[in-house]
């Protein structure tokens, strides 16, 4: 698999989505909201703030538009409380799909996510019914910048504890088990890599190739009505999309 990218397929998906970056923005501004609210407003002592900090430098999210949304979450989030839920079904074609999503309306996105799949020939299944097809882990997208030996790049994230690196055209893909994730960020940040990304996620342990046209379109609709919803935060799948899709 060396070269491959296993992040590429769903994070084009994401970024095509995704492509107003306000709408980028009110995800985020809700990550931060659960975050604050599970270990406080203080990025010093609250871990998953630092991580979700720099998950939004990465999207372009301006310094004071972060802050803002850390005072907000700190001073006006006693009337709403968000949660996290992860729902799991089937795109069409049998395609394994997960849904993460932070709410206030816990029935309200269950009846839409429900219908985003019962209308484009996919089906909701039950807790558990495919997440044990993907890993959970941490992965950071790091910019290649002119002078960089990817040699350099390998074993800094080897030694700050990564657990595989990817050398590819136009990034390096550096994935860390969830436990140690905020300490290899934090070691890259700190050595001064650019990040294109850093996140927690989700990676499909194989993947299914969709070359059906008729079925390629059915999955594309699943996906883009579920990425539309304002409470869907991150859409995972385990299907091998062709490259043409992405160039959006």
């Amino acid at each position: 698999m060396a070269g491959h990218s296993k992040w590429a397929n769903i994070k084009h998906r994401k970024g095509k989505a995704d492509a107003a970056r306000g709408k980028i923005f009110t995800k985020l501004g809700r990550e931060i909201a659960m975050v604050v609210r599970e270990g406080g407003s203080d990025p010093t002592v609250n871990g998953k703030l630092r991580d979700v900090i720099a998950k939004a430098k990465a999207s372009n999210m301006p310094n004071d538009t972060i802050t803002r949304s850390i005072k907000k979450a700190a001073g006006e989030l006693g009337n709403v409380t968000y949660e996290q839920i992860q729902y799991e079904g089937y795109a069409p074609g049998g395609l394994a799909v997960i849904v993460d999503v932070v709410t206030d309306n816990r029935n309200r996105i269950a009846a839409e996510v429900r219908h985003a799949f019962d209308k484009n020939g996919g089906s909701l299944g039950t807790t558990g019914c495919v997440s044990y097809l993907f890993d959970s882990v941490g992965m950071i997208v790091l910019e290649p910048k002119p002078g960089l030996d990817e040699d350099d790049v390998m074993m800094a994230a080897l030694d700050a504890g990564a657990s595989d690196v990817e050398v590819l055209e136009d990034c390096y893909e550096v994935t860390t088990a969830v436990q140690d994730f905020s300490a290899v960020r934090e070691a890259l940040e700190g050595r001064g890599f650019a990040f294109l990304s850093a996140e927690l996620t989700m990676l499909p342990q194989t993947t299914n190739a969709i070359t059906d046209p008729d079925l390629l379109i059915k999955i594309n609709k699943l996906l883009d009505m579920l990425d539309d919803m304002d409470d869907v935060q991150d859409v995972y799948h385990n299907g091998e999309l062709p490259q043409e899709e992405e160039e959006d």
